[in-house]
């Protein structure tokens, strides 16, 4: 693939998911710390979807050689420390790296202090890694997958994946339905009857 090709099929790809973010609403701050204090799940149902969606169309697109799988190594240290880093910061700023710049589009403005952490941070870490690196790159089985435990083949593991998360998708929207969890999570939206009564609140108010 040429440089331009992928320019443009990223620049494709972050239309769609930009699109996909936005109407899904997963992209507003009261949403994500909703999400992480457990009021709702609206967040985890987008984002098992799309796991449940891309192990599919990878599979498919390994199965046709489009594709080379590339696992990365686990390592303990990594990946838990950047877990909780991650997390707690998601939780305070109400914001992840996905949907920094989706907010800035919709106008919020603290989130352009959102983006200038991350980048600070980012920067920080470039140079402190060849000091971490030690630390953190150590203490992990490396590049294991399921594929290397099980025997089996990516395609049959990714669909089986995918069943089990549909699953789990149908018993968490049964146990909480998104049109019930919208309400004061989601910024600007208080519900209809919040709504009605504001209406008629404003209808009975007398006239100074």
């Amino acid at each position: 693939m040429s440089v331009l090709s992928a320019i443009l099929t990223g620049v494709a790809m972050g239309i769609v998911f930009g699109f996909a973010l936005e109407k899904a609403r997963v992209f507003e701050p009261g949403m994500i710390v909703g999400q992480m204090q457990m009021r709702n799940f609206i967040m985890l149902k987008v984002f098992l979807t799309a796991v449940a969606t891309g192990a599919v169309v990878l599979a498919a697109l390994h199965g046709f050689g489009l594709v080379k799988l590339a696992p990365k190594a686990t390592f303990y240290a990594a990946d838990v420390l950047g877990g909780l880093v991650l997390g707690a910061g998601i939780a305070l700023a109400g914001a992840c790296p996905g949907t920094i710049l989706a907010q800035i589009g919709a106008g919020y403005r603290d989130a352009l202090f959102t983006l200038a952490g991350g980048i600070a941070g980012a920067v920080a870490f470039g140079y402190a890694e060849p000091a971490l690196a030690p630390w953190l790159l150590s203490g992990g089985p490396g590049k294991l997958t399921f594929m290397d435990l099980t025997g089996l083949s990516y395609t049959v593991l990714a669909l089986g994946l995918a069943a089990v998360l549909v699953v789990a998708l149908v018993v968490l929207e049964r146990w909480r339905p998104w049109q019930r969890e919208l309400g004061t999570d989601v910024d600007g939206d208080f519900g209809p009857a919040v709504t009605q009564s504001a209406v008629a609140g404003a209808r009975l108010k007398p006239v100074e």
